[in-house]
């Protein structure tokens, strides 16, 4: 299993899913492919988080709910709503709409209420079964904003007001008023202490109280470009009540503290888009000097105090929002292409409970680490594209600034390579001449067999006898792999050549001790007078230390055991003899006296003859005759006969006619075909 990766400032970014990462194929076409798709490395190694977590065009925006067990997309063509479901990992449904969305709130704590600006001026208001209402406002909206506390909504449009809808009365209050005429682009409400901020298309920003309904304090954003062109198009508040984030047009994004009127941090994107969304990440405690701003071409994650860069997500596609999982390191990202982004960095955060295998993956990926992202680039300093002649190149695509030099394409660099220095192939064969004549040279100097490896430092000689069997090459390779590189370097591996093992495995030529089973064959092997010898003799010596009293005992029983096995065979020859009785069969015996009337035959016998008498009477009747030796041969010979025919009369009258006559008689009617 593989997860495209990135890794800058020791931090490593994990994209899960999105465009590049693993083709994803309907189940349909998978069944239907299945053999084909068995040898398909990039399909068999898919991650797929979410099922179904794409659009057919592009998708908009993207919330996760405050329960953190679903999230609600919205994207294009046809305009629709999706809802997913973390708990089964995939699409719960998905809702038409009839124009594109622009921005959505959700109101309870799950998918079931929520509220849609819809681009033709249409606001409307989903809930769990359908569409419950919908109304339209006078100018066309930009950005949606909702008040927990007076259940106020506030819709930011082109022109300079900002409407307020009421959801518990059910109607419209009188707008706030703003000092530009071209648009609010942003609305944003403070949970801590109610205000409302606007970010205006002018490059102000409003605060409007929403009790008193009164503008409190207005505030030019200075982000150092020319000020006529700036617009505030990102504004977030922080959740302590007193830090708030801005995001121009030029790609600037500021940090103010509400009490001062300058910024105390400037962070410039680098390519010089709008800013499209700005998250402080405070819900994760041990990131919370960390913030998020994106663009449509990236995402980047930088501390709020010194402006350092923490990480970065930038994928293929444009970005059109971003959205933050709480206590996780998981974004989504919602984008210009069909599938849906999603990136994880542990270094944020643990992954969520209801995904938390990620760990397992990119601890696993963690041990083998990815190639890096210039992985198909060459590094060159200034003075290597002079040397090239390459420095009208320098701001188009194929050349990157990164620090003190530039990336360019590997290809691109062997090519303009070439150009500048003819002679580079025959340098290089030159170079590989030198190389083998160097490795011929070793090969002289040094003995067969051996090994130049310096870590050894037990089991010399078995490492000796490796270069030796095996060659130098391959025996130094197997002491400097790292799965037997102990068993030269612990002495905990130190071979024990005194153990018996070693011995029984590596066997010494030469005399060598006899085991149990050789030594029981050699006895058997010995004389058997030997042991009738040894045997006499130590019954001598027994007889003399017994007395007479044991030795009578003795042959007593020995009589007892010789008149029970008298007795034993007395019985078997008795049985045996029982057995010997021939027993002869009621037709042998009558035999055997002389009779061979049918009294005195078996039935069985009898039972055959009367079978085969009516067999021979069938067989003469039908011309068949048959003759059988003893050996159990038989003769047929068959009489030829002719077969009776036989005559059947049958009488014309009995049977009638079966057709009429029509011959000679005049038709009735006039059709000619009728009878025919």
């Amino acid at each position: 299993m593989v997860l495209k990766s990135t890794t800058a400032n020791n931090v490593s970014v994990y994209q899960i899913s999105g465009t590049n990462v693993a083709r994803s194929l309907p189940d349909w076409i998978a069944r239907k492919r299945k053999r084909a798709l068995k040898n398909d490395l990039d399909y068999q190694n898919r991650v797929e988080l979410i099922q179904d977590f794409e659009f057919s065009e592009a998708s908009n925006r993207i919330r996760v709910t405050k329960d953190g067990k679903y999230a609600m997309a919205t994207g294009t063509y046809k305009p629709q709503i999706h809802v997913y479901d973390f708990a089964n990992l995939s699409m719960k449904f998905e809702r038409h709409t009839d124009c594109e969305n622009v921005d959505f709130v959700l109101l309870s704590n799950d998918w079931t209420k929520s509220i849609h600006l819809q681009n033709d001026r249409s606001i409307e208001f989903q809930v769990k079964g359908e569409m419950h209402y919908r109304t339209r406002v006078p100018k066309f909206g930009r950005t949606l904003a909702y008040n927990d506390v007076n259940c106020d909504l506030y819709v930011g449009a082109a022109g300079n007001e900002i409407y307020r809808l009421n959801l518990e009365q059910g109607r419209f209050l009188q707008p706030f008023e703003v000092e530009s005429e071209t648009g609010v682009n942003i609305v944003d409400i403070n949970d801590v202490h109610g205000l409302v901020g606007a970010g205006l298309e002018d490059g102000t920003v409003e605060f409007w109280d929403p009790r008193a309904r009164q503008r409190v304090v207005k505030m030019q954003v200075v982000d150092g470009a020319d000020s006529s062109s700036t617009q505030v198009t990102a504004f977030k508040f922080r959740n302590d009540g007193l830090n708030m984030a801005v995001g121009t047009s030029n790609g600037i994004s500021l940090l103010y503290d509400l009490r001062r009127s300058q910024p105390l941090m400037t962070k410039d994107q680098g390519y010089g888009f709008p800013i499209n969304k700005i998250t402080w990440l405070d819900d994760n405690s041990s990131v919370s000097n960390k913030i998020m701003t994106s663009d449509r071409k990236i995402a980047k994650i930088w501390d709020r105090n010194d402006g350092d860069l923490f990480a970065s997500m930038e994928p293929s596609v444009d970005i059109n929002d971003v959205e933050y999982i709480p206590d996780s390191g998981m974004f989504f990202m919602a984008n210009e292409s069909i599938p849906m982004h999603t990136y994880y960095i542990p270094a944020l955060g643990p992954a969520p409970k209801w995904c938390s295998f990620l760990d397992n993956i990119t601890e696993e990926l963690e041990e083998k680490p990815s190639d890096t992202v210039y992985s198909n680039y060459r590094f060159i300093t200034k003075q290597d594209v002079a040397r090239l002649n390459i420095s009208h190149l320098i701001g188009t695509k194929v050349m990157r600034a990164y620090m003190h030099g530039y990336f360019i394409d590997t290809e691109l660099y062997d090519k303009v390579n070439l150009i500048a220095n003819p002679n580079s192939i025959q340098d290089q064969r030159e170079r590989e001449i030198k190389k083998r004549l160097e490795k011929e040279r070793e090969s002289r100097i040094r003995s067969t067999g051996a090994i130049t490896n310096t870590k050894i430092k037990v089991n010399k000689d078995y490492a000796t006898k490796l270069g030796q069997k095996l060659g130098a090459e391959t025996a130094e390779g197997v002491v400097n792999d790292d799965r037997f590189k102990e068993m030269f370097e612990d002495p905990m591996f130190q071979i024990d050549e005194e153990s018996h093992d070693y011995k029984q495995l590596n066997p010494v030529q030469g005399s060598k001790p006899l085991t149990a089973a050789e030594e029981s064959d050699e006895e058997r092997m010995k004389p058997e007078n030997s042991d009738e010898s040894e045997s006499e003799s130590e019954d001598e010596s027994e007889t003399e230390s017994e007395d007479e009293a044991t030795v009578q005992k003795r042959k007593e029983i020995q009589k007892k055991q010789d008149q029970r096995l008298r007795q034993e065979l007395e019985k078997e020859e008795y049985l045996k003899s029982l057995q010997t009785v021939s027993m002869k069969p009621l037709d042998a015996a009558a035999e055997l006296n002389g009779k061979t009337d049918g009294k005195s035959l078996s039935f069985g016998k009898r039972l055959n003859e009367a079978n085969k008498s009516r067999e021979e009477h069938r067989a003469e009747k039908q011309g068949v005759r048959m003759h059988k030796n003893v050996q159990g041969d038989a003769e047929i010979s068959y009489v030829p006969q002719k077969k009776k025919k036989v005559v059947r009369i049958e009488s014309t009258e009995s049977r009638g006619k079966t057709k009429q006559n029509y011959e000679g008689r005049r038709r009735a009617s006039k059709n000619a075909f009728r009878g025919m």
